[in-house]
Formats: C-alpha cells, sequence, structure tokens
C-alpha cells in the first residue's frame, strides 16, 4: 500500500484537529501531560505501519537503540569513560547502518561477490534477501545518527522523555522523504509545550502546501510518461525523444521532491513546528557548488558535517580535498541506492565538484535574482546536472549507457508535439516559480500581504489540481530512497 498525494491531504485535516483539541503540557505529567505527543506519535507509527507494519517495528527497534545509546554517552564521562563512550557511539553507528545495510545493499554486495567469483571460474550459490526497502530508512537512520554523534561531541543533551524522542524519529510529515531534521533544531519544538499557529500561519501553511500540491500533481506526474519513453520504454528513441525525456526528469524530481518537502513544512507549521529549508531554488545555479548548498540541503549539509569535515575537509595539500570530496558525493551516491549508476552520479558530482574547486569558482554567491551574465553559466550547469540525472533516474547501469546512446540516434523515433509542449510548460512553470521565489525576499509574506494576489494564487492552483489529479497517481520518487 502508498499514500499518494491526495490521501495524504485527507489524512491530515484529522491528525491536526485532534492534536489541536487534546489538552497541552503545562507541567503535568503521565498520560494527560503526554497528549498531544502520543497522539502525534500514534499518527506517526500508523502512517508508516500503513506501508508496512513491519517497518514500523524496525523503527521502534532503532528508536529504542539511540535513545538508550544517547543517555549513556551523556552520563560518561570524556576522560575517563572515552572508550566506553565511542563504543556506545560505535553500538549506534553499527545498529544504524547495519538495518541499512541490511535491507539496502546486502542484495547488490552479495550479487557483486558472486559475480566477482564467477569471473574467475568459481560459481557461488549466494542467499539473497529479496526484502521490499522500507520507506525513508536512509532518512530516519541518518537522522538518529546526526543526533547520537551530536551528544557523543556534547553539542546537545540527550533527550530524557522517550515519547518526545521516539516523536522526533517517527514524526510523520518528514518521516518518508525528508528533510533529515537536526535534533537541535526539531527535538526543542516537539518538546515545547506550543501555542496554536496564528491565523497567519495557517494561511501561510495552507499556501506552501498548495504549492507543494501544485508541484507534485499538476507539474511532477504528468511528466512520468515522457520520462518512462526516454528511459527504456520507446526501442530507437531519437535524439529528440531522449533530450526530452531527459529534461523532463530533471524537472520532475525537482518538482516531485520540492513538492513533498513544501507539503511536509506547510504540515509541520500548522503543529507550529518549522522544518528545516530543503529547497532553494537549485536549478538557479551558477556552479555545482551552488547548486549542492541549494539542492536536498539537509543531506548535503548532513555529508558535510558527519563526512566531509571528519575526513579532513578542506584542510590538508589539494589531493587530499579531492579525495574527501569525491569519497562523499561517492557514498553520497550509494546513499540514494544500490547500484553502479548511483555510484557513477555520486562520482560525476564528485567530479564536478573537484572541478569547480581547481578553477576557483565562488562558494559564497550572492543571492537574488542573477544577472544575465550568469545566464550562461545556470544553463551549463543545468546541463551537468540533468546528465547526471540519466543515471540517476536509470534502473541499470546499461539501461544509463543505452539511454546517452540515445543522443546519438539521430534518425530516431521523435516525441510527438503534445509531450514536447507539456514539458516546455512544465519547465517553464518550474523556473517560473524558482525567480518568483528568488526575487521576493519572503514571498509567502508578500503573497499574504494582497489578498487579491492569495485568492488568485489559491484559486489557480486548486484548479489546476483539480484537473490534472484524474490520472495515474504516481508515488513520490524519494519514497523509494
Amino acid at each position: 500500500m502508498t499514500f499518494n498525494s491526495l490521501q495524504y491531504a485527507l489524512f491530515l485535516p484529522v491528525v491536526l484537529a485532534v492534536y489541536w483539541l487534546l489538552p497541552a503540557r503545562r507541567g503535568r505529567g503521565g498520560v494527560v501531560g503526554h497528549a498531544r505527543q502520543l497522539w502525534l506519535l500514534a499518527a506517526s507509527y500508523v502512517f508508516y505501519a500503513f506501508f508496512d507494519v513491519r517497518w514500523a517495528l524496525l523503527l521502534l527497534f532503532t528508536t529504542i537503540v539511540d535513545y538508550n545509546v544517547a543517555k549513556g554517552v551523556e552520563h560518561l564521562d570524556d576522560q575517563a569513560d572515552r572508550r566506553r563512550r565511542k563504543l556506545l557511539l560505535l553500538v549506534s553507528i553499527c545498529v544504524n547502518l547495519g538495518v541499512l545495510g541490511v535491507f539496502k545493499y546486502y542484495d547488490f554486495f552479495i550479487q557483486q561477490v558472486a559475480d566477482g567469483l564467477s569471473k574467475v571460474g568459481l560459481q557461488a550459490s549466494v542467499p539473497t534477501l529479496r526484502v521490499l526497502l522500507p520507506y525513508g530508512i536512509s532518512f530516519y537512520t541518518f537522522q538518529s545518527i546526526g543526533y547520537t554523534v551530536d551528544v557523543y561531541r556534547r553539542q546537545i543533551a540527550a533527550c530524557r522523555d522517550p515519547i518526545d524522542f521516539a516523536t522526533f524519529v517517527a514524526y510523520f510529515p518528514q518521516l518518508v522523504a525528508g528533510p533529515i531534521s537536526r535534533a537541535k533544531n526539531l527535538l526543542p519544538q516537539i518538546e515545547a509545550d506550543r501555542p496554536r499557529p496564528s491565523s497567519r500561519q495557517l494561511l501561510s501553511a495552507a499556501m506552501l502546501f498548495l504549492l507543494g500540491l501544485f508541484k507534485k500533481v499538476v507539474i511532477a506526474d504528468p511528466l512520468a510518461p515522457v520520462v518512462a519513453k526516454a528511459f527504456g520504454g520507446t526501442p530507437n528513441a531519437g535524439t529528440s525523444t531522449v533530450a526530452v525525456g531527459v529534461l523532463a526528469f530533471a524537472i520532475q524530481i525537482y518538482a516531485d521532491f520540492s513538492g513533498y518537502t513544501d507539503m511536509a513544512r506547510a504540515t509541520s507549521r500548522v503543529l507550529n513546528i518549522e522544518l528545516v529549508h530543503n529547497f532553494d531554488q537549485p536549478y538557479l545555479s551558477r556552479n555545482i557548488t551552488e547548486f549542492w548548498r541549494r539542492w536536498h540541503i539537509s543531506l548535503s549539509t548532513w555529508l558535510r558535517d558527519y563526512l566531509y569535515i571528519p575526513l579532513g575537509g578542506n584542510r590538508g595539500s589539494t589531493p587530499r580535498v579531492y579525495r574527501n570530496l569525491m569519497i562523499t558525493m561517492l557514498l553520497g551516491g550509494l546513499w540514494h541506492g544500490a547500484g553502479w549508476n548511483f555510484v557513477i552520479w555520486g562520482g560525476l558530482h564528485g567530479l564536478y565538484l573537484c572541478i569547480d574547486r581547481a578553477r576557483g569558482a565562488p562558494r559564497d554567491l550572492p543571492d537574488g535574482v542573477p544577472p544575465r551574465r550568469d545566464i550562461p553559466a545556470i544553463l551549463v550547469t543545468f546541463v551537468l546536472v540533468a546528465f547526471a540525472w540519466i543515471f540517476f533516474r536509470a534502473h541499470t547501469f546499461t539501461e544509463a549507457i543505452d539511454v546517452i546512446k540515445g543522443f546519438a540516434n539521430v534518425g530516431g523515433a521523435a516525441p510527438d508535439a503534445g509531450q514536447v509542449t507539456l514539458v516546455a510548460l512544465a519547465t517553464a512553470a518550474a523556473f517560473g516559480i524558482d525567480l518568483v521565489q528568488r526575487r521576493m525576499v519572503h514571498p509567502l509574506r508578500t503573497l499574504l500581504q494582497h489578498p487579491a494576489v492569495t485568492g488568485a494564487f489559491a484559486g489557480a492552483a486548486v484548479v489546476g489540481i483539480i484537473i490534472f489529479s484524474g490520472g495515474t497517481a504516481v508515488p513520490f520518487i524519494y519514497f523509494q530512497f
């Protein structure tokens, strides 16, 4: 089973209405004092169990481990118990990465072993699990690892309330597709006795949710058939079919993922909890370094703080810095999926970042709408990102190579005019939304200051969602990670 975007929209009002009808803490303990948290935790587990009950049990197991590990790490002295603190931290990391490894990578690596043995003449029958990958497992394991590492570093205090901590890990708006929240940002909000949101907060949440739903239903989902046609769906696909399909996927994955993030942030805002901003108009970036400052920000900063910097970061010789960049991006690619295509996708971005560094590309570029002189740099960056998306979207490395070969098939099958028009409109809509948001420092705040514009935006979004919602439901792309 799966939640599509409209089912999710129906699930929310019940959860949110009951939450605010329940009594707040206000110093009370017991069930009454935890009423809202218990309801939020129950809703989160029901949401996750809707996909598969066993996944909820797995989530509970890792939560129990990390809750107790963090308390133990905090209790021990840095000097006298240094070895025990490291051992406890290692327990948390091994449990989380072990769970992730078994469910996401075991079959891939065991198959590589079998293929390697067969190449030297040894035929081996290797056991595979063939289990369904739990949705969001990469997100909540990284979030939990970040929490225990931060407690180990004495950057935050360990959470003492198991209900609060379990809610932090399982918080349903961000559970299956992020953003990956830091404990220092999310836990204090969960622990606090929050007031009900103001009418202005509710209106801004509604507008943000509509924007996310519009991106998903109107921009992303209609592009799915065009993408499928380019990626293995049509024999003898020609240059134009592949080019349109690759462009369509670049727009689809952005509208799909950022749309989910918008809806997650809007849902959380109704609970008076602010989630981190995960996208900042990445396709308007002038180089790949800027792209990763604006794309999937919660993952890129996680990789920076918990992998790149511990590896040495920018310290040391230039070759060492390049090594750190490549290792970080290769593992970032592998985080997305167990396949050589994901490794190559990460490797390409690692190579791009190394080239950026070698040519001295600015890392701290000014915000605001890029001037016209930056348009060539934006186009080149977009083309590089779109090319790498081929390996991300392809199911196998071979399929990715076939798609790339399709660029040279000038006489192959061409897309119909309707599909070209659809992709052009979707691209214009995605870039148009980003340009408007980039021009306005606080787009939602500005929108709410003009009721007529707010009404026009809401009306147009609702009409578009109704028109495009009758097609085949397309699951959120990042649910698979």
